[in-house]
């Protein structure tokens, strides 16, 4: 008995602790357990363990761990427990083994630590020393806790998903891969970590490290994972349309260090869910329609046309996005007063710096619904997205100087169908309700009233860049009070597809007026189509109608908008964005005041993809998967690409298609060996030089 004890060996039990952390998903060979709950170590000892033997589990994190800084943990079960909070018992001891369970604080610092053994002066270095700890959304007093078990399946374990996209009454799903348990994910997630500047102290706290990821995620600062392009032109990197997850883009930032090219606002939502899930942070990606981005904190947003109702760029710097993506991480906000828990909106997109980086949120969405605009972090950003106004200017030339009239002001058009995929099920939730108050109702006046009283506006004046100050009649306007008077000839307009929209087709269009009112009403009308990419920029002017009509009473009169199919093929095929249709109509009754903006984004149609394979399949055998496209456009598809990813499964995978003919049928196979149980996803996605868009999936359940 009196030689040293010394420890042999040691044995995380990965299996059993991981299925019992909710971590046996991650491809990765350590220990990976959540904070504030227990996980059990095996040690193998030289001899058997005696009444007054010292042992001690030492758990160290940074540089250089020290007790002092809360940064090592020495836990001898033999002991008073230690000041962290961190838990240590013998389970059993018989002979040379001795079983131990380690609980960690729900406070802990999270990220990698290394662990050692001491006993008496000997000191037993693992081969493998690091243990991985991450937030426990399932553990109650942790500030992540999330009670309902099907939301912790779908924010913290579902590896696949959807971002929703196109324009507010033609929304689409893209089938995205988060793939946060692939392999090098959470070592990526740990360098960002230590990369993010964040004081060790600071790890233990969801507010800071979400509000520092979602600063790392874009590379404006401190070189980080993705840079964003909306110029058109990404030939010397990947097109943000080619994305079909975020597993490629961490892997290649881990093993290159330097940031991916590039990304648009749903890559970068779609990579921030995969860190913040991977870290055990439950969390959400979130489409906001017809999404405000200004720059003025005065909640209104001008758009400019001229007399063809054909929306003109650049005249000011805030601009209305067809869909802007975003994310929502769900936490305590025990640094606010109470009543702000739960979901927080969190942005990775670079748009405005705050506190000079380029970095929002969170931000809880409570205070957004309330519009108590004060609460950090960037509350009044992601409140002006969801509730500005639209004012729109007509834009003429009196005496060869532009000149600026105001058309009329639309209150409820932006921040509609806030969108994030359903719980549990492959569909579109609307949470509209959690960001704001029913429009119109007493709760939403009340919330708008107390945001106006936090975000001083100024008078309502054009913000161009250079507009030639002409005295409108400007005047200060009070926000929150609508200034649409009411219409004299109740006049109302439609914009509406005739046929399908499919490239090689022409766009036939038509745009309805209508009013209420008996008497007979002289309208002048402008109606335009525009080729627009999602941010709102116009790519390409393809045609407008000026018409004067005559309306007798309660009636309406269609006016056809047709544009042929060469006016606009030459601008598909010269930017590599996703294109919409966008179409402007403006209209004013003559003798009255009554003028009214319309303004409908519309998406082209695509023939779909077909994924054909078994529905079910064993785990490591074999089995065939077919993607199948047939060309059932009237244009020819130039280069085409077919991009292929399934998890667990197989890697991302391209085929170069060529150029496929109307009519021509295009089928690529991958055969694959499943390496994982349950269901799975398969994710293709075809892009060309005319037509960026077109993706499937299909699930396939993986049995023994």
């Amino acid at each position: 008995p009196g030689t040293d004890l010394k420890v042999t060996g040691i044995d995380f039990l990965k299996s059993q602790n991981s299925r019992l952390h909710h971590t046996d998903a991650y491809n990765i060979k350590k220990l990976v357990v959540r904070r504030g709950q227990a996980f059990q170590i095996q040690l193998n000892l030289s001899r058997e363990l005696m009444a007054t033997d010292k042992l001690s589990l030492r758990f160290g994190i940074g540089e250089k761990p020290m007790k002092i800084r809360g940064t090592l943990m020495s836990l001898n079960p033999r002991r008073d427990p230690d000041l962290s909070g961190w838990q240590i018992s013998i389970v059993k001891h018989s002979g040379k083994e001795c079983l131990l369970s380690v609980t960690s604080s729900p406070w802990a610092l999270v990220g990698k630590y290394t662990l050692n053994v001491k006993t008496g002066t000997n000191i037993y270095k693992p081969e493998d020393d690091a243990v991985y700890l991450l937030f426990n959304p399932w553990c109650k007093g942790e500030c992540v806790f999330l009670a309902d078990e099907a939301q912790r399946n779908e924010y913290v374990l579902n590896d696949t998903g959807y971002i929703y996209v196109g324009s507010a009454y033609s929304i689409y799903s893209r089938p995205w891969n988060f793939g946060q348990f692939e392999e090098l994910i959470l070592d990526a997630c740990m360098y960002l970590l230590d990369k993010s500047k964040l004081k060790l102290s600071n790890r233990k706290d969801p507010v800071m490290v979400s509000r520092a990821m979602s600063a790392l995620v874009n590379a404006n600062d401190e070189s980080g994972v993705l840079l964003g392009n909306w110029s058109g032109n990404y030939s010397n990197g990947t097109s943000p349309m080619d994305w079909i997850g975020s597993v490629a883009i961490l892997q290649q930032y881990y093993k290159t260090k330097k940031p991916v090219f590039y990304g648009q606002c749903w890559v970068f939502a779609g990579v921030l869910t995969t860190v913040m899930r991977c870290l055990g942070i439950p969390s959400r990606c979130v489409s906001n329609f017809n999404s405000a981005h200004d720059t003025n904190d005065n909640l209104t947003v001008d758009i400019y046309v001229n007399e063809y109702g054909e929306k003109l760029n650049s005249r000011s710097f805030d601009s209305v996005w067809n869909f802007h993506v975003w994310n929502d991480v769900w936490m305590k906000r025990t640094d606010l007063p109470a009543g702000f828990d739960g979901w927080q909106a969190i942005d990775a997109t670079p748009q405005e710096q705050s506190q000079g980086i380029f970095q929002c949120g969170p931000c809880p969405l409570k205070g957004v619904r309330e519009g108590e605009v004060y609460l950090s972090f960037d509350s009044k950003f992601v409140y002006a997205e969801v509730n500005a106004d639209k004012v729109y200017w007509l834009v003429k030339k009196v005496n060869g100087k532009e000149k600026y009239f105001k058309i009329n002001t639309e209150t409820q058009g932006i921040g509609v169908n806030i969108s994030t995929k359903a719980v549990g099920q492959d569909k579109r939730e609307d949470i509209t309700s959690q960001y704001k108050f029913p429009e119109g109702s007493k709760e939403e006046r009340e919330s708008v009233q107390r945001a106006s009283s936090f975000l001083h506006p100024s008078g309502i004046v054009p913000r161009a860049r250079f507009a030639s100050a002409v005295p409108m009649a400007a005047g200060y306007s009070e926000p929150g009070v609508s200034e649409e008077t009411v219409s004299k000839s109740g006049l109302q307009i439609e914009i509406t597809n005739k046929e399908a929209l499919c490239p090689g087709n022409p766009l036939e269009l038509a745009i309805t007026v209508k009013t209420s009112t008996p008497g007979n009403w002289t309208i002048n009308l402008a109606g335009s189509c525009q080729l627009q990419s999602y941010t709102g920029k116009v790519e390409a002017s393809l045609g407008h109608v000026k018409e004067t009509i005559k309306i007798d009473g309660k009636s309406e009169t269609q006016v056809p908008l047709k544009i042929a199919a060469d006016t606009y093929m030459k601008t598909l095929a010269s930017v590599d964005d996703e294109v919409l249709i966008h179409v402007t109509a403006i209209a004013d009754v003559q003798d009255t005041n009554d003028k009214l903006t319309k303004e409908t984004t519309m998406r082209f149609e695509y023939p779909p993809i077909t994924v054909q394979m078994p529905e079910t399949a064993k785990l490591n055998k074999e089995f065939t998967c077919a993607f199948i496209f047939k060309n059932k456009l009237n244009v020819p598809l130039d280069n085409c690409k077919l991009l292929v990813e399934g998890l667990g499964i197989f890697k991302m995978a391209t085929f170069d298609e060529g150029d496929v003919k109307p009519g021509r049928i295009i089928k690529s196979e991958i055969i694959c060996t499943p390496t994982r149980l349950g269901e799975k996803k398969m994710v293709a996605k075809l892009t060309s030089t005319q037509v960026k868009g077109i993706s499937a999936e299909k699930a396939i359940t993986i049995i023994e």
